[in-house]
């Protein structure tokens, strides 16, 4: 193959100004061509809280995905467990894992039920990044010592979206990450899709580490709800995704069968009694109320401002706090 011309390559740059220029174009074109009346469309966004100069090769949403994947709290997800603290196998969730099997299962049912997908993904990646140490039991105790310590309260939703904030996302993807769990409804399809699938997600693949760590026996999950949702992980994830498309298309909405979505927060609350909360992981449990008490309790007695704490110690993973804790002592 003979080499490229001195003029072949200085085709180049024009062609990809050619691109960019009308990438915004093609991008609402097939926006227009293949999305629900009721999506999200990208360029429609409500915009960011300071402006910025926009990206040629990216929608808002698009660029929103980026801004979360390259940030520090989306990186240390990776060393924040769901439920064990710390576990020394290999095959555990981390909140990382969490956060994109989220992603992935909520962005098929974007792309079945003709939402924006970009916009699904986004809140996906990042609905979680302001999450503890040490799971639900972190969450729990960092919420009790700012409420006994100085009257405030902690939710990770709500420190999600402090992140968000900071990294300037969209007004559609900061809504869909605060209210993905809370009494909050979302404004969007899109953000709907999130809130219900990361219970989808955590659910299922919680139960599948607590078999593995031996809390749990595939006999022990309670026989109605596992007849309806069936018997494994991945039958039950495909019973809940299948009615979510099924069910939303029906009825214009994000929703599930009343009998799907029922038989979810049984296994949901089945988890919280016997799992997150239960007498199995009791010493975890402890061990997280004491390091984030230890360690709130040291930056305060040095003057350290309460909200810059919350920042610090929800941004910690499991070995950093335990690691830090024992300088403490």
């Amino acid at each position: 193959m003979a080499p490229a011309s001195a003029d072949t390559l200085r085709l180049v740059p024009a062609r990809e100004a050619l691109v960019a220029e009308s990438f915004e174009q093609r991008a609402r074109m097939r926006e227009e061509q293949m999305l629900s009346s009721r999506a999200v469309r990208s360029y429609q966004t409500r915009g960011r809280l300071r402006p910025i100069e926009e990206c040629g090769l990216r929608t808002p949403f698009q660029r929103d995905r980026d801004r979360i994947v390259h940030s520090k709290p989306f990186r240390r997800l990776k060393g924040k467990t769901q439920v064990f603290i710390d576990p020394g196998g290999d095959h555990y969730r981390t909140r990382m894992t969490h956060t994109l099997e989220t992603t992935a299962i909520a962005r098929v049912v974007a792309r079945a039920l003709g939402l924006n997908e970009d916009l699904v993904e986004a809140i996906g990646l990042g609905h979680d990044t302001g999450h503890t140490p040490f799971g639900h039991a972190g969450e729990q105790a960092l919420d009790d010592v700012l409420r006994e310590r100085v009257g405030g309260h902690f939710a990770h939703n709500e420190q999600s979206l402090r992140i968000a904030e900071r990294l300037n996302l969209t007004q559609e993807v900061r809504d869909g990450i605060l209210t993905h769990t809370g009494e909050r409804e979302p404004a969007t399809l899109e953000g709907k899709i999130v809130r219900i699938v990361d219970r989808v997600a955590y659910i299922n693949h919680d139960i599948d580490d607590a078999i593995r760590f031996g809390i749990l026996e595939e006999g022990d999950l309670p026989l109605e709800e596992i007849e309806v949702l069936g018997p494994s992980g991945s039958t039950r994830i495909d019973t809940l995704v299948h009615d979510l498309v099924e069910s939303s298309a029906r009825e214009g909405n994000i929703v599930q069968n009343p009998v799907i979505g029922g038989a979810l927060a049984a296994l949901r609350a089945f988890m919280f009694e016997r799992v997150y909360l239960g007498p199995a992981t009791r010493a975890g449990q402890r061990q997280a109320r004491e390091t984030i008490r230890e360690i709130f309790d040291a930056l305060a007695a040095r003057g350290e401002d309460p909200q810059q704490i919350t920042d610090f110690i929800s941004g910690m993973t499991d070995r950093f706090a335990l690691e830090y804790a024992r300088t403490l002592s």
